[in-house]
């Protein structure tokens, strides 16, 4: 591992990609790239990232924006509490801080939703400290550089692989913390053969050495993930829709949704819950077989697509103009919506 600055470092900065949260060190730019960035590709990121800037483009901003505004600004990107809890850690380093990013590392991580590698990514990139950002990529690369076999997802060995790193990092710890990002997520990825002929860590790598790159990392077995079956009720009525709130604790909490219930219904069962709410069904437009994991639980959902006669029900009716400017659809119900253009 003490190779590693000298032969990432070079690397890095010949080969690193031009992303738009890497033309500067700002901390409110690094801190939201990393948050989005959790569980969600860069491509899909890029977009995201100039949206939500160009609408919330400082702290104070984002301190003081609406949250509609904000959860129709993380609309498909999943994990909500993501974007709640970057308000939540704005108005606290408006308060706290006078606005200004705090710069210790201990004070980073008190943040609501920052964890160790957020913390450790900001630190160094935006602030030149030796401290580690791991995330899965990272703990990818030391596995194989190391030939390790332990499981990498256990927080025992996320804690050796931060102490190893804390030992090694050079001056330019911000470019070493992007350098193992970059490594990780281009030349020794997750879901591809590492390409070890272009990686410039190949000489010392162990892993390579020992023929056995393409089986690491190891991870411990996945448990199944719970099943859940619901309907989900697409109801208009002249060219407006019925939505609803979700509660505001649990799965999902506060977003808007369209109407559902447990259960995989039949089509006249639908029929019947829909008439329970107080409305009456026209016509039946479609049925749809749709479904959306989350970490621990699938929804296998039944989609009926029903015309009724007047905009009831105790729902709020939004034209379609209206669901895109100001209702944050999570994916499990926005895949419905996108599914009118084949109705």
């Amino acid at each position: 591992m003490k190779q590693l600055p000298g032969a990432l470092l070079p690397w890095f900065e010949e080969n690193k990609r031009e992303l738009p949260w890497r033309k500067d060190k700002e901390p409110y730019h690094v801190w939201l790239s990393e948050i989005m960035l959790q569980q969600t590709r860069v491509e899909a990121v890029k977009g995201y990232y100039a949206r939500f800037l160009e609408a919330l483009p400082t702290v104070q901003a984002l301190a003081q924006a609406d949250d509609g505004l904000l959860l129709k600004l993380w609309e498909g990107l999943g994990y909500y509490n993501r974007a709640r809890n970057l308000k939540k850690a704005a108005v606290e380093i408006v308060t706290r801080y006078g606005g200004e990013f705090p710069k210790k590392y201990e004070e980073i991580l008190s943040l609501p939703g920052i964890g160790e590698y957020t913390a450790g990514a900001i630190a160094s990139i935006c602030f030149g400290q030796p401290t580690p950002a791991v995330d899965g990529n990272v703990l990818r690369v030391i596995a194989r550089i190391c030939n390790e076999d332990t499981p990498i997802d256990t927080p025992a060995y996320k804690k050796s692989v931060q102490a190893r790193l804390a030992d090694i990092y050079p001056e330019n710890a911000g470019e070493f913390t992007q350098a193992l990002m970059e490594l990780g997520a281009t030349l020794c990825g997750p879901n591809w053969a590492p390409r070890c002929g272009e990686c410039p860590c190949a000489s010392f790598c162990k892993a390579h050495a020992a023929g056995t790159a393409q089986h690491l990392p190891v991870k411990a077995p996945k448990k199944d993930k719970k099943q859940e079956k619901r309907t989900v009720f697409i109801l208009s009525c002249y060219e407006r829709y019925a939505l609803c709130r979700r509660p505001e604790k649990g799965l999902l909490a506060g977003l808007w949704e369209f109407p559902n219930v447990p259960g995989a219904l039949t089509m006249q069962e639908g029929i019947t819950v829909i008439e329970s709410w107080g409305l009456k069904p026209v016509q039946l437009l479609k049925k749809v077989q749709r479904q959306h994991i989350f970490t621990h639980i699938r929804w296998e959902m039944t989609g009926l697509y029903v015309e009724v006669k007047e905009p009831l029900g105790g729902f709020v009716w939004y034209t379609a103009e209206e669901i895109e400017a100001q209702a944050a659809l999570p994916t499990a119900f926005r895949q419905f919506w996108e599914e009118f253009n084949h109705v």
